[in-house]
Protein backbone atom coordinates (compact mmCIF):
# COMPACT_ATOMS: atom_id res chain seq x y z
CA UNK A 1 0.00 0.00 0.00
CA UNK A 2 2.70 2.38 0.62
CA UNK A 3 4.90 2.04 -2.64
CA UNK A 4 1.46 2.21 -4.24
CA UNK A 5 0.87 5.58 -3.04
CA UNK A 6 4.54 6.41 -3.55
CA UNK A 7 4.53 5.19 -7.08
CA UNK A 8 0.88 7.37 -7.42
CA UNK A 9 2.10 10.42 -5.86
CA UNK A 10 5.95 10.44 -7.52
CA UNK A 11 4.25 9.64 -11.29
CA UNK A 12 1.38 12.15 -10.73
CA UNK A 13 3.81 14.88 -9.96
CA UNK A 14 5.82 14.11 -13.47
CA UNK A 15 2.84 13.84 -15.59
CA UNK A 16 1.39 17.55 -13.80
CA UNK A 17 4.54 18.71 -14.82
CA UNK A 18 5.10 17.10 -18.26
CA UNK A 19 1.38 17.63 -19.24
CA UNK A 20 0.89 21.08 -17.88
CA UNK A 21 0.70 23.09 -21.25
CA UNK A 22 -0.74 20.53 -22.91
CA UNK A 23 -3.87 20.64 -20.32
CA UNK A 24 -3.76 24.61 -20.65
CA UNK A 25 -4.10 24.26 -24.31
CA UNK A 26 -7.19 21.82 -23.91
CA UNK A 27 -8.68 24.07 -21.46
CA UNK A 28 -8.10 26.78 -23.51
CA UNK A 29 -9.93 24.59 -26.21
CA UNK A 30 -12.74 23.81 -24.59
CA UNK A 31 -13.54 27.29 -23.00
CA UNK A 32 -13.35 28.92 -26.79
CA UNK A 33 -15.46 25.93 -28.21
CA UNK A 34 -18.11 26.03 -25.58
CA UNK A 35 -19.85 27.99 -22.90
CA UNK A 36 -19.32 27.08 -19.46
CA UNK A 37 -16.16 25.71 -17.29
CA UNK A 38 -13.01 23.60 -18.63
CA UNK A 39 -13.22 21.16 -16.05
CA UNK A 40 -16.14 19.41 -15.09
CA UNK A 41 -16.52 18.45 -11.31
CA UNK A 42 -18.28 15.01 -10.81
CA UNK A 43 -19.68 12.92 -8.45
CA UNK A 44 -17.85 9.57 -7.57
CA UNK A 45 -17.88 7.07 -5.02
CA UNK A 46 -14.52 6.67 -3.39
CA UNK A 47 -13.13 4.35 -0.85
CA UNK A 48 -15.78 2.86 1.20
CA UNK A 49 -18.35 4.09 -0.85
CA UNK A 50 -17.81 7.31 0.00
CA UNK A 51 -18.62 10.51 -2.66
CA UNK A 52 -15.79 12.48 -3.67
CA UNK A 53 -15.58 15.26 -6.52
CA UNK A 54 -13.58 14.15 -9.84
CA UNK A 55 -12.32 16.02 -12.20
CA UNK A 56 -12.45 15.51 -15.94
CA UNK A 57 -12.40 17.76 -18.72
CA UNK A 58 -15.95 19.07 -19.93
CA UNK A 59 -16.94 16.95 -23.24
CA UNK A 60 -20.52 17.78 -22.98
CA UNK A 61 -22.99 20.37 -23.20
CA UNK A 62 -23.90 21.97 -19.54
CA UNK A 63 -27.47 20.59 -19.99
CA UNK A 64 -25.83 17.06 -19.66
CA UNK A 65 -27.87 14.81 -17.44
CA UNK A 66 -25.58 13.16 -15.16
CA UNK A 67 -25.74 9.12 -16.03
CA UNK A 68 -23.84 7.12 -17.29
CA UNK A 69 -23.18 7.45 -20.77
CA UNK A 70 -23.87 3.88 -22.16
CA UNK A 71 -27.40 4.90 -20.16
CA UNK A 72 -28.19 8.24 -22.69
CA UNK A 73 -30.21 7.66 -25.31
CA UNK A 74 -28.20 9.89 -28.09
CA UNK A 75 -24.94 10.36 -26.24
CA UNK A 76 -23.41 11.87 -29.02
CA UNK A 77 -25.82 14.94 -29.16
CA UNK A 78 -24.71 15.93 -25.84
CA UNK A 79 -21.02 16.18 -27.03
CA UNK A 80 -19.16 19.35 -27.59
CA UNK A 81 -17.08 20.13 -30.32
CA UNK A 82 -13.73 18.16 -29.82
CA UNK A 83 -15.23 16.00 -27.31
CA UNK A 84 -15.02 12.70 -29.03
CA UNK A 85 -11.97 13.34 -29.71
CA UNK A 86 -10.81 14.31 -26.15
CA UNK A 87 -12.86 11.20 -25.22
CA UNK A 88 -11.47 8.54 -27.77
CA UNK A 89 -7.64 9.43 -26.30
CA UNK A 90 -9.23 9.45 -22.66
CA UNK A 91 -8.01 13.25 -22.89
CA UNK A 92 -10.50 14.08 -20.97
CA UNK A 93 -9.73 12.05 -18.25
CA UNK A 94 -6.06 14.40 -17.52
CA UNK A 95 -7.38 16.69 -14.51
CA UNK A 96 -7.70 13.15 -12.48
CA UNK A 97 -4.03 13.51 -12.04
CA UNK A 98 -5.10 15.97 -9.47
CA UNK A 99 -7.26 13.45 -7.51
CA UNK A 100 -4.62 11.15 -7.44
CA UNK A 101 -2.12 13.95 -5.83
CA UNK A 102 -4.67 14.10 -3.46
CA UNK A 103 -4.70 10.56 -2.57
CA UNK A 104 -8.97 10.54 -3.43
CA UNK A 105 -7.58 8.23 -6.37
CA UNK A 106 -5.01 5.71 -7.54
CA UNK A 107 -3.40 5.25 -10.68
CA UNK A 108 -4.90 1.58 -10.90
CA UNK A 109 -8.13 0.53 -9.61
CA UNK A 110 -11.73 0.38 -10.06
CA UNK A 111 -13.37 3.25 -12.61
CA UNK A 112 -15.13 5.17 -9.81
CA UNK A 113 -19.23 4.78 -10.43
CA UNK A 114 -21.02 7.57 -10.61
CA UNK A 115 -22.59 8.72 -7.35
CA UNK A 116 -25.95 7.40 -8.85
CA UNK A 117 -24.79 3.76 -10.19
CA UNK A 118 -26.83 1.90 -7.70
CA UNK A 119 -26.42 -1.49 -9.19
CA UNK A 120 -22.47 -1.01 -9.83
CA UNK A 121 -21.96 -0.24 -6.56
CA UNK A 122 -24.23 -2.85 -4.97
CA UNK A 123 -22.35 -5.41 -6.73
CA UNK A 124 -18.86 -3.79 -5.86
CA UNK A 125 -19.84 -3.60 -2.27
CA UNK A 126 -20.84 -6.62 -1.81
CA UNK A 127 -17.61 -8.48 -3.29
CA UNK A 128 -15.33 -5.99 -1.14
CA UNK A 129 -14.17 -4.02 -4.01
CA UNK A 130 -15.64 -0.72 -2.26
CA UNK A 131 -12.45 -1.01 0.10
CA UNK A 132 -10.29 -0.12 -2.96
CA UNK A 133 -9.54 3.31 -3.99
CA UNK A 134 -10.81 3.88 -7.29
CA UNK A 135 -8.32 4.27 -9.90
CA UNK A 136 -7.62 6.68 -13.64
CA UNK A 137 -7.62 2.75 -15.34
CA UNK A 138 -7.83 -0.14 -13.82
CA UNK A 139 -8.29 -3.85 -14.97
CA UNK A 140 -11.72 -3.75 -16.71
CA UNK A 141 -10.94 -0.79 -18.46
CA UNK A 142 -8.00 -2.86 -20.40
CA UNK A 143 -10.29 -5.41 -20.81
CA UNK A 144 -13.11 -3.98 -22.63
CA UNK A 145 -13.88 -0.48 -21.31
CA UNK A 146 -17.45 0.60 -21.75
CA UNK A 147 -17.97 -2.65 -23.75
CA UNK A 148 -18.04 -4.72 -21.01
CA UNK A 149 -21.51 -5.16 -19.20
CA UNK A 150 -21.30 -4.04 -15.21
CA UNK A 151 -21.39 -7.80 -13.56
CA UNK A 152 -18.18 -8.31 -16.31
CA UNK A 153 -16.58 -5.24 -15.20
CA UNK A 154 -17.34 -6.34 -11.51
CA UNK A 155 -15.92 -9.84 -11.93
CA UNK A 156 -12.73 -7.88 -13.46
CA UNK A 157 -12.61 -5.54 -10.40
CA UNK A 158 -12.68 -8.70 -7.60
CA UNK A 159 -9.83 -9.91 -9.93
CA UNK A 160 -7.95 -7.23 -9.14
CA UNK A 161 -8.83 -7.25 -5.56
CA UNK A 162 -7.51 -10.09 -5.29
CA UNK A 163 -4.62 -10.18 -7.46
CA UNK A 164 -3.27 -7.16 -6.96
CA UNK A 165 0.53 -6.16 -6.97
CA UNK A 166 2.97 -3.42 -7.88
CA UNK A 167 3.82 -5.99 -10.88
CA UNK A 168 0.12 -6.00 -12.10
CA UNK A 169 -0.16 -2.19 -11.76
CA UNK A 170 2.62 -1.61 -14.16
CA UNK A 171 1.13 -4.09 -16.33
CA UNK A 172 -2.25 -2.18 -16.54
CA UNK A 173 -0.59 1.06 -17.11
CA UNK A 174 1.18 -0.48 -20.22
CA UNK A 175 -1.73 -2.01 -21.50
CA UNK A 176 -3.86 1.07 -20.91
CA UNK A 177 -1.45 3.41 -22.90
CA UNK A 178 -1.82 0.26 -25.58
CA UNK A 179 -5.50 0.59 -25.76
CA UNK A 180 -5.54 4.30 -25.50
CA UNK A 181 -3.38 4.71 -28.83
CA UNK A 182 -5.82 1.86 -30.14
CA UNK A 183 -8.83 3.83 -28.90
CA UNK A 184 -10.11 0.14 -27.80
CA UNK A 185 -13.33 -0.45 -26.20
CA UNK A 186 -14.54 3.62 -26.12
CA UNK A 187 -18.18 4.40 -27.77
CA UNK A 188 -18.08 7.88 -27.56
Amino acid sequence: MILKRIFDLILALVLIVLLSIPMLVIAGLIKLISKGPAIFWTDRVGVNNGIFKMAKFRTMKLNTPQVATHLMENPKDYLISGGGFLRKYSLDELPQLFNVLKGQMSFVGPRPALFNQDDLVELRTKENIHTLAPGVTGWAQVNGRDDLPIPVKVSFDEYYLNHRSFALDLYIILLTVIKVIKREGVWY
